[in-house]
């Protein structure tokens, strides 16, 4: 992927490349960026301008065999590290180098997906993909072979807050003190959730969401017309793997958005009716059917709407991009019940749910217990 390809982001493409032609290539760097802004294509980008010796991030003009191979995604000096489970095709420790046509066809068609696109496309959509410590021998090996063209060789991170601590620390050493000519690119959405020992070795450069005029271009170089891209560009509030979800019908907060209304709308029922009561129950048997990443997706989804509903409640629409799309539901309707009086409560309660089912907890009981306090909450009285 050439710094050309990549929607926006322009003060990032040109330090990048300016570092390289002045030959400062930091030893490891993190990427950090919220879903949707690029981290991934940027890295991609970056890892070839650097191993292909390419100058000029316009023009990017290098040795022409290296850059068809990295268009193959087949370079033998680019590695990739990306969270991974055992599944029906890996038996047991499953390692990135069993998921690499699968990644290829990732890259090639979703360079903005996340987590939960990557985790459906290999089928693990019910589990918690994880870099482990099998995942860490691989690495080492890797990187103690030789560069195939004699220059850069690159390890892509992606995701890496999955990486878990056996696995973070068996790397410490390599990160800190890499062979020769031997790069570290680490991606994350959540650089909190990375040991400090690893942050603390690489240098941080930081990605903006994308401006919603970059995404409108975007999506009408994919065949929308100006006025609808402008709309879901808003409504993608910088994420460019949202808006074209939503180009496609393809997005998760579709069903999302289903899921909270029906959860709402039972919520509300609930005061001093048993038979709501019963419905929350069922509801929460529904959900809990669900894979554990669609489940804690769905409760940041839920953190999402709330605090859009609170800026609406405030009179701050502007800073409002949320649209939901059930039939008879309308968020302007529905602001008024999220106030200063229960608001930090609402919040405490999904982000303890998001929490427990992170941690294995039983997602039935853990929804409903959620249900039955949503309901108290969604009927306190505004100050």
């Amino acid at each position: 992927m050439l710094f050309k390809e990549i929607l926006g982001l322009s003060h990032i493409k040109s330090h990048l490349a300016k570092s390289a032609d002045a030959g400062r290539i930091p030893h490891a760097q993190l990427f950090v960026g919220p879903e949707g802004c690029g981290t991934l294509p940027m890295a991609l980008a970056y890892a070839q301008y650097i191993i292909c010796s390419n100058k000029n991030e316009e023009n990017e003009e290098g040795q022409n065999s290296c850059n068809l191979k990295f268009e193959a995604l087949s370079h033998p000096d680019m590695h990739f590290t990306f969270p991974v489970a055992n599944t029906d095709k890996v038996k047991a420790h499953a390692v990135s180098n069993h998921y690499l046509e699968e990644w290829r066809k990732f890259l090639s068609e979703q360079p903005y997906g996340n987590l939960f696109d990557w985790y459906r496309l290999i089928g693990i959509e019910k589990k918690q993909g994880q870099i482990g410590v099998d995942e860490a021998q691989d690495i080492v090996k890797k990187l103690s072979l030789k560069s195939y063209e004699g220059g850069y060789k690159v390890m892509l991170v992606w995701m890496a807050e999955k990486m878990n601590t056996a696995a973070a620390n068996k790397l410490l050493k390599l990160i800190e003190e890499p062979p020769a000519k031997t790069v570290f690119l680490l991606i994350t959405e959540d650089e909190e959730q990375i040991i400090q020992t690893i942050r603390s070795r690489c240098q941080i450069l930081r990605f903006p969401p994308l401006a919603e005029q970059i995404i409108a271009d975007g999506l009408v170089e994919r065949g929308l017309v100006r006025e609808e891209a402008l709309q879901l560009a808003h409504e993608s509030n910088g994420n460019f793997n949202k808006a074209l979800d939503l180009k496609n019908r393809d997005s998760e907060d579709l069903v999302f958005e289903k899921w909270f209304v029906q959860w709402v709308r039972s919520a509300f029922k609930a005061k001093g009716n048993k038979s709501a009561i019963h419905e929350l129950i069922l509801w929460s048997d529904e959900v809990a059917k669900t894979g554990r990443e669609t489940q804690k997706k769905f409760l940041l989804y839920c953190l999402s709407v709330m605090r859009q509903a609170l800026m609406i409640n405030y009179n701050a629409k502007a800073l409002a991009f949320m649209k939901i799309h059930v039939d008879g539901f309308q968020l302007d309707k529905f602001a008024p019940f999220v106030h200063e009086n229960n608001i930090l409560e609402i919040v405490e309660e999904l982000e303890e749910a998001h929490f427990h089912i992170e941690r294995n907890g039983n997602s039935k009981i853990i929804l409903t217990d959620l249900s039955i306090k949503l309901t108290r909450l969604l009927h306190k009285k505004a100050a």
